[in-house]
């Protein structure tokens, strides 16, 4: 008869040992899940059935919506337009380059350090994470269960925007002690004339998020009209593309999608795997068991969160870990909406951290600096991230105020 202490043993020795191995996420989390199932003697027609099961979801149909609307809003010329309007309010600062790239979240040098350069754009790319549209906040909404999407896009933006206000200090002190440049003088003019040109590009984001928030539709429906949207503005308004070029988009949408869709499919096996062998109380059991203090508890969540992140992309933690680590969360009085913005900041940080740090392989690549000087001079970044980080876990109000306001339950 098979042992379930064996069965978990075969699961997390063989699922990190891929890790190890660098498999594909999906790869080692599907081929773990396998092992088990043939280790416990269980039919494996279901896991065709779990994998099916798991991407049969109306809501996660808003993830190739979103994903496509970002393809086109990048090569529509609708983010160039808000990077604009971004150096027209602060530009003009000391900094105020690095600041743009903390507001836009793009990378553009002009005389700043290399290294500095890359950083600032990476970190500052976290905040897409948390200011909707996110299709990594629709996949964790879905994994809660009863967290509602609306509720937690606004949970996202005042995170988002201290993050911002963060990175954006610590811009301008780097940039006083390097004596980086400033940008065009301020021009009220300048501002007006892009803002009219911009608001196209903020039309998309409002649209969505203000239908979900308003009850107008829902966040599938409403990434599929910012597609919709994206497309009438890159071709009819800024002309930066054709119609033509839709299916090119399309296709590299496609290429993300699968691998997106996979993980889930996947995700599910090994969720319902650890649900049968009983992992998620016998952790949470575990965690409890060290202190009854929810300062405690949310700090070691926390910890656990990060160094999961700098070994698991952030799609399979929030596939997996959801399901674990919420229930230890709201035990301890955490707003499942609240729990959303924590987690998604804390895993936007592992995607900066070696070794698997996605974000971190990218600049990088792109910026042809190592990663051994990139991570020396991200680490005061990654500081001050962690900072927010326990400024957003301790004080709930930011991330609660908006949905509170607009979305009480």
């Amino acid at each position: 008869m098979a042992s379930s202490g064996v069965a978990v043993a075969i699961l997390v020795i063989s699922f990190f040992a891929m890790i190890i191995l660098r498999f594909p996420i999906a790869f080692a989390i599907g081929i773990s899940s396998v092992v088990t199932t043939l280790y416990l003697g269980l039919p494996l027609e279901q896991i065709a059935q779990l994998m099916v099961k798991g991407v049969n979801v109306f809501s996660l149909m808003a993830v190739p919506f979103f994903i496509l609307a970002g393809e086109i809003m990048g090569a529509g010329g609708i983010s160039d337009q808000l990077i604009r309007l971004s150096n027209a309010l602060i530009g003009w600062m000391r900094g105020g380059l690095a600041m743009v790239n903390v507001v836009a979240s793009m990378m553009k040098e002009e005389g700043y350090d290399e290294e500095f350069a890359t950083n600032i754009t990476m970190t500052s790319s976290v905040q897409g994470l948390l200011i909707p549209p996110s299709h990594n906040m629709v996949m964790y909404a879905t994994v809660a269960g009863s967290v509602s999407v609306g509720r937690l896009f606004l949970a996202g933006y005042m995170p988002g925007i201290i993050l911002g206000i963060a990175l954006c200090i610590y811009s301008y002190y780097m940039a006083v002690k390097h004596n980086y440049p400033k940008g065009d003088p301020f021009s009220i003019k300048n501002v007006i004339k892009t803002m009219a040109s911009s608001i196209w590009g903020l039309l998309t984001i409002m649209i969505v998020v203000v239908g979900v928030v308003g009850g107008v539709f829902t966040a599938t429906e409403s990434a599929a009209i910012a597609v919709v949207w994206s497309i009438f503005v890159s071709v009819c308004i800024y002309r930066k593309i054709k119609l033509t070029d839709i299916w090119h988009l399309m296709e590299k949408s496609l290429s993300t999608l699968a691998i997106v869709l996979i993980l889930i499919s996947t995700s599910q096996v090994f969720g319902w795997m650890l649900t049968y062998l009983k992992m998620p109380e016998m952790i949470a059991n575990g965690i409890l068991g060290l202190s009854d203090n929810p300062i405690v508890i949310m700090l070691i969540l926390n910890v656990l969160m990060l160094i999961l992140g700098t070994i698991m992309d952030m799609s399979a933690i929030i596939l997996v870990c959801t399901p674990i680590l919420l229930p230890i969360a709201t035990s301890v009085g955490v707003n499942p909406v609240h729990f959303g913005a924590i987690m998604i900041l804390n895993l936007g940080i592992g995607l900066l951290t070696p070794p698997v740090g996605g974000t971190l392989f990218v600049g990088s690549a792109v910026s042809g600096v190592k990663i051994e000087r990139l991570v020396k001079g991200l680490l005061p970044q990654l500081a001050v991230m962690v900072i927010v980080l326990l400024i957003i876990t301790y004080c709930e109000p930011i991330a609660m105020f908006l949905p509170n306001l607009f979305m009480p339950e």
